[in-house]
């Protein structure tokens, strides 16, 4: 049984000036511990003057090592978002962090319009040699996309490095559906697993890695590892595939699971020692949570209501009895 304690939001998009307006957003919180302060990156929106629609990109704010101030926000953007066509044209949402040796890596959960749907993903990898205030991309492509067994959606990736090789935990589509002759379909998406020795070409797995609790249409996000009191956790987000934006009871909740091997994986959300809470920021929904080692601590970033509209926030593990 895990056992967390919320220390509550620490970053509102509505309290700092973004470099990209003042649409808000800090989604996908993931965590970079420096020697003197935590970076964390997060997705930003910004509008297309042409049709209004949503741009995603990535900032930064830099925190002291017990997470009670805000010590610098990124002036502009860390990351380019893509060319025309390429697969990280409309946005980058998230942006998950390694340092590996003296340089720091970067996967991007890469994403552009489409007609008979709202989207498509892909994953990317770039490189940071300024100790991560800006990353320059490999190339235009992703390093992971579509495949016979995974379609679409290929995204939200988290990596860690285990042993010699790179571990990924992502995201593939399994169906779009329509409810009740709505014009919107919505998308189904489940964890999976990859290995790699060095972090750009990947073995897929291609199976579903995390048992469903909502049924084949459950919605599954946002994969998080850390390795501690002598097992492998696991957090990710889960909702129900439709109803679930505006409705406090569909709507995306945190997953645990265990592992012995990081391959098989037991799933129980009881576990997971953490929930929504009775009012406030986080009272209608937990999702996109990054796990991290700080100052011998394990703590947990996580967004609340409406998907991290109004910031995200933070929770410290206590116990793992």
């Amino acid at each position: 049984m895990m056992k967390w304690r919320k220390l509550g939001k620490i970053f509102d998009p509505s309290e700092h000036h973004l470099f990209n307006g003042p649409e808000g957003f800090s989604q996908s919180p993931q965590a970079l511990v420096l020697d003197d302060c935590v970076r964390i990156y997060f997705s930003t929106r910004s509008k297309d003057p042409s049709n209004g629609k949503y741009f995603s990109n990535i900032a930064f704010a830099d925190f002291d090592l017990q997470f009670n101030r805000v010590l610098r926000v990124s002036e502009k953007e860390v990351i380019a978002l893509g060319n025309l066509g390429c697969f990280d044209e409309h946005g980058i949402f998230p942006m998950n962090i390694l340092r590996h040796g003296d340089r720091i890596y970067a996967w991007t959960g890469g994403w552009n319009r489409r007609i008979s749907v709202s989207v498509d993903t892909a994953i990317g990898f770039a490189v940071s040699d300024d100790n991560g205030i800006t990353f320059r991309k490999l190339g235009e492509g992703p390093v992971m996309a579509a495949t016979l067994n995974e379609p679409f959606l290929v995204g939200d990736p988290y990596v860690y490095y285990f042993k010699g090789r790179f571990h990924m935990w992502y995201i593939y589509g399994t169906r779009w559906i329509r409810h009740d002759n709505h014009e919107q379909a919505e998308r189904v998406y489940k964890v999976a697993h990859a290995l790699s020795d060095n972090g750009i070409s990947w073995e897929r797995e291609g199976v579903q890695i995390i048992d469903d609790r909502l049924g084949e249409n459950e919605c599954q996000a946002m994969p998080t590892v850390i390795y501690t009191g002598g097992r492998y956790h696991m957090y990710f987000c889960f909702r129900h595939a439709y109803d679930f934006r505006t409705n406090r009871e569909r709507g995306y909740r945190l997953g645990y699971a265990t592992s012995e091997d990081l391959k098989n994986w037991v799933r129980d959300d009881s576990k997971a020692g953490i929930d929504i809470s009775a009012q406030g920021w986080d009272s209608e929904m937990q999702c996109y949570p990054n796990l991290f080692h700080c100052d011998g601590e394990v703590y947990m970033l996580y967004n609340g209501n409406e998907f991290g509209r109004s910031g995200f926030g933070i929770a410290l593990l206590e116990d793992t009895a």
